[in-house]
């Protein structure tokens, strides 16, 4: 027998007992992770009318057990009537992929922040070179006036405005927001000292 005889052999020979568990626990995680998705994501995932209806069935039912039987249901219907599970298994890994990469920019814009409060001018100086079109004068104002807030117990006006301002830097929705940031917290501020001038009746 040839090599080629040996590989048309191989491939002709039914799955394992082993590798057809291991593809039944892969559909069975799939099935639950289908069914802890928001209607918004369910409309992203390609499903069928049957296969749809079950899914949401899974989703009303309360009791654990019965819960837990629904969507081995769901799974052993999505392996008879769902030749290629590859576009639902994508479909499914989008929303975790994007938030994943979400709460990755929501770390790096925290630490950010953190390190412009702390190391002032020199670190503004590293932000900018990483994000040239970032406004320094407006971040310098921030930075400055958080260090009042934290200083004297203010409310941290400045502080979640320079959040805001990074959060739009590094996601890339415009430069010009740290401006709008910086006024947010001017008001803030003002309103802040108002209420603190205000007399008592």
């Amino acid at each position: 027998m040839t090599d080629r005889d040996r590989d048309i052999d191989t491939e002709d020979l039914p799955p394992s007992r082993s590798q057809r568990r291991r593809e039944a626990w892969d559909v069975l995680e799939l099935a639950e992770r289908i069914v802890a998705l928001t209607p918004s994501q369910m409309r992203e995932v390609p499903l069928p009318e049957t296969v749809l209806d079950a899914v949401h069935m899974a989703q009303k039912i309360t009791s654990h057990i019965a819960h837990k039987r629904q969507v081995h249901f769901l799974a052993k219907l999505m392996r008879k009537q769902i030749d290629d599970l590859e576009p639902i298994r994508l479909a499914v890994d989008k929303p975790l992929e994007v938030r994943r990469r979400e709460t990755a920019q929501l770390h790096l814009i925290e630490r950010w922040r953190e390190r412009l409060i702390e190391g002032g001018d020199e670190v503004l100086g590293e932000l900018l070179e990483s994000y040239p079109q970032a406004d320094r004068q407006r971040l310098r104002q921030l930075v400055r006036q958080a260090g009042i807030e934290i200083r004297e117990n203010r409310a941290p006006a400045a502080q979640r405005a320079i959040f805001q301002a990074l959060k739009a830097l590094i996601r890339g929705d415009g430069a010009g927001d740290v401006e709008d940031a910086a006024d947010a917290a001017d008001g803030d501020a003002e309103s802040s000292a108002q209420q603190l001038r205000r007399p008592e009746r």
